[in-house]
């Protein structure tokens, strides 16, 4: 649980937004040839999984994000709008094109390979985040990814520093986590995997060899993180706060594709923390959305609800 001084206000969702070409090998992967297998194409970016996520869960949420304006932006924004986002302070930038992301996946639904193009998210700029200024004074809470341009990022925290309210952060990948080293103290939660907690580990890890998921979760408390949840893939979550620890089994599913995943975990235990559910339970509901995101050919499940959760709660 967390305290907001706005608990009924909306939650900020900065960062990316693009779309998803993801591909599955029929069989191996073998690199330098053609490889037969099924492909999909899906809105996604971390930013905007984020808002889709909390707003089936029942969130009023505003999405502050940058594509191009072409046909993929304009799409991106319109499906957002229909389920409810706010997307009035999302920027359409002209001769930019709209970020994507291209991931290659085994025949096991393990990512191989991820490609992204998110250079449109740098007209996020801190000159257009102080123009949504206001909308921190009024909000439950912010969650950014780490696709935000550093100054964008320092920009963002201030603003909710000055405003009391708490930030909840998506490290994205190990490449981008290292933006969210200066800011760790002023982090209400944290959801890296384990590559990304690993980066984030790293500088100030005292012991030999690389943190296990766990250690990793609770190292990052200990350097002023208040919530941090390390994803293990198929083993499940390990969590850490400043009242304890613990790991959650991931729930045996179907993998069909994992892309989204993360984004459904972090969006979950936010929302749920938010709602005063315990962390325990939050964590829980967060590995349950993950599983139903796994199984749909979605970035999003469709699916998603806080009813739907509950009847499949581990």
């Amino acid at each position: 649980m967390t305290t907001t001084p706005n608990p009924e206000g909306p939650i900020l969702v900065i960062g990316s937004s693009g779309i998803d070409i993801v591909g599955r090998s029929l069989e191996a992967v073998q690199s330098g040839v053609s490889n037969p297998g099924k492909l999909r194409i899906s809105r996604g970016g971390v930013a905007r999984n984020l808002a889709e996520n909390l707003q089936r869960l029942g969130a009023q949420t505003i999405l502050i994000t940058a594509t191009g304006d072409d046909f993929e932006g304009r799409e991106i924004l319109a499906q957002a709008a229909e389920l409810g986002v706010d997307i009035e302070h999302a920027l359409k930038v002209p001769g930019m094109q709209t970020g994507a992301y291209l991931a290659v996946l085994e025949s096991d639904g393990t990512l191989e390979l991820g490609i992204d193009d998110m250079q449109v998210t740098q007209a996020l700029t801190p000159d257009h985040l102080k123009t949504c200024e206001p909308l921190f004074e009024t909000a439950a809470a912010v969650v950014v990814d780490a696709n935000l341009p550093p100054k964008s990022l320092n920009a963002a925290m201030r603003m909710a520093r000055l405003a009391g309210i708490p930030v909840a952060a998506d490290p994205t990948s190990p490449s981008l986590a290292t933006r969210f080293l200066p800011h760790l103290k002023a982090l209400w939660l944290i959801s890296p995997n384990q590559a990304e907690a690993a980066t984030l580990c790293a500088a100030t890890w005292p012991g030999e060899g690389p943190p296990d998921a766990l250690d990793s979760a609770r190292h990052l408390v200990s350097l002023g993180v208040q919530i941090a949840i390390v994803s293990r893939a198929e083993f499940g979550v390990s969590y850490a706060s400043g009242s304890g620890s613990g790991n959650v089994p991931a729930l045996k599913t179907e993998v069909l594709d994992p892309t989204g995943a993360g984004d459904a975990l972090l969006a979950t235990v936010v929302f749920a923390q938010l709602n005063d559910i315990p962390l325990d339970e939050a964590v829980r509901l967060g590995v349950t959305a993950a599983a139903l995101t796994l199984r749909t050919l979605d970035t999003v499940s469709p699916e998603l609800s806080l009813e739907r959760l509950y009847d499949e709660l581990i």
